[in-house]
């Protein structure tokens, strides 16, 4: 309760609306805001009173000591083909095993649209030791501009999937492991078919 205390004097005072007039808005004497803020009576808002204030202030209903607003979440498809971060994996029709729920905050902190947001696990060792044989990739497949930055994509190569990092270079793009038993390689533009950035790893607890 504190904190809705403390929140809704620093929103009257935000917002030059004196909690004496916030109570008429309530229908409640002109006391009533003061003394739940300074004398912790009542010890909470009624419900009608919390959606009131939230609803005024454009918050949730938890900022004045309501329960909490159930998240929603975002179903991301987790697709059947791996990404070779070792020798290459051909790279087979790709298929809906499942979906998995993600919290939009998360995909929004990772710059990920949920719209353009896909999983996929990783073989191999070659990205080790930051991507590791079994990892699963949040993939955004509307961030395919390989740019002069070296950035970690999936992409398809010769028929193969691979999870590389990638940096254009006029022409051709630079396409390199994070384990130094793998060499760099150059290739054309057209050789390489970018499905999308790497934006989040997921990685099992042991």
């Amino acid at each position: 309760m504190d904190d809705a205390r403390q929140t809704l004097l620093r929103l009257s005072t935000e917002k030059g609306q004196g909690l004496a007039a916030l109570s008429r808005m309530l229908r409640r004497n002109e006391a009533y805001l003061q003394q739940f803020v300074h004398r912790g009576s009542p010890r909470r808002l009624a419900e009608s009173d919390r959606q009131l204030l939230a609803a005024h202030f454009a918050l949730d209903e938890s900022m004045f000591g309501g329960p909490p607003r159930e998240v929603e979440s975002v179903a991301v498809p987790y697709l059947s083909s791996r990404a070779s971060a070792g020798p290459g994996l051909s790279a087979e029709g790709e298929r809906l095993i499942r979906t998995e729920r993600f919290a939009p905050g998360l995909l929004r902190d990772a710059g990920v649209s949920p719209a353009m947001a896909s999983l996929i696990e990783v073989s191999g060792d070659s990205m080790a030791p930051n991507i590791l044989d079994g990892d699963r990739l949040l993939v955004d497949r509307g961030d395919v501009d390989v740019t002069v930055s070296s950035h970690i994509f999936v992409f398809r190569r010769d028929d193969e999937l691979a999870v590389k990092r990638l940096a254009r270079e006029r022409a051709t793009i630079r396409v390199s492991s994070d384990n130094p038993d793998y060499p760099t390689i150059t290739v054309d533009r057209d050789a390489v078919q970018v499905i999308g950035r790497v934006k989040l790893l997921l990685r099992r607890p042991n």
